[in-house]
């Protein structure tokens, strides 16, 4: 639940429509109850609030990837030729985990998915490894492209895809996360970034 403190708070400054409509709510409050104490309170609740909904969604979310495929990771991932599941063991403990999905609507694409590291064991090259397992299997299986998706704020994840050769194509504002509820105030309230990553493994190192 790392993603959590992330979301609420330093995934805030990414989102300035969001600070803009906290400090209207803040003036307004003020403007109406002229009370001083209402400044420091407002936006108190607020982070409160960003917390508790960001903690609910990414619940919702984990709960939903249960239901699908984590639940059944070998069943969903090792049963088809078209996708594959890695895992990363150092010392006997399971540090690391990616998965390549084939994704037929995208003509020739594999979606890089379920990249997770360990924090105790980043900056040891574990992500770059599993990363370049994905492009091997592209390759192997005569896939164009590796696409991703990713709504993390963390500046170590995206330099880790541009290290791996992904390029950032576009950028969802809003983005729906699977498992939300999506009532008035939980968008008020939790709000993220999906980041649209794309590499052509065929023009790139990998094939060679």
């Amino acid at each position: 639940m790392e993603m959590v403190p992330d979301t609420a708070f330093k995934g805030l400054r990414h989102h300035p429509e969001s600070i803009l409509l906290y400090t209207a709510m803040t003036i307004i409050c003020f403007v109406i109850t002229m009370c001083w104490w209402m400044i420091a309170l407002l936006p108190a609740l607020c982070l409160c609030g960003r917390y508790f909904y960001s903690r609910r969604v990414i619940h919702g979310y984990l709960e939903h990837a249960m239901s699908r495929d984590m639940g059944d990771m070998e069943g969903f991932y090792m049963k088809s030729s078209d996708s594959c599941l890695w895992v990363a063991v150092l010392e006997g403990k399971v540090v690391g985990v990616v998965a390549a999905v084939s994704q037929q609507k995208s003509g020739g694409a594999v979606e890089l998915q379920r990249m997770s590291v360990d924090q105790r064991f980043r900056q040891c090259g574990v992500g770059v490894a599993l990363g370049r397992k994905v492009l091997e299997f592209a390759v192997s299986h005569k896939y164009s492209t590796v696409v991703l998706g990713t709504t993390a704020y963390a500046h170590a994840a995206h330099q880790l895809y541009k290290r791996l050769g992904f390029q950032c194509v576009g950028i969802t504002n809003g983005y729906v996360t699977p498992g939300a509820r999506q009532s008035l105030v939980e968008r008020i309230f939790y709000r993220v970034r999906h980041y649209h990553y794309t590499m052509d493994v065929q023009n790139s190192s990998c094939a060679e």
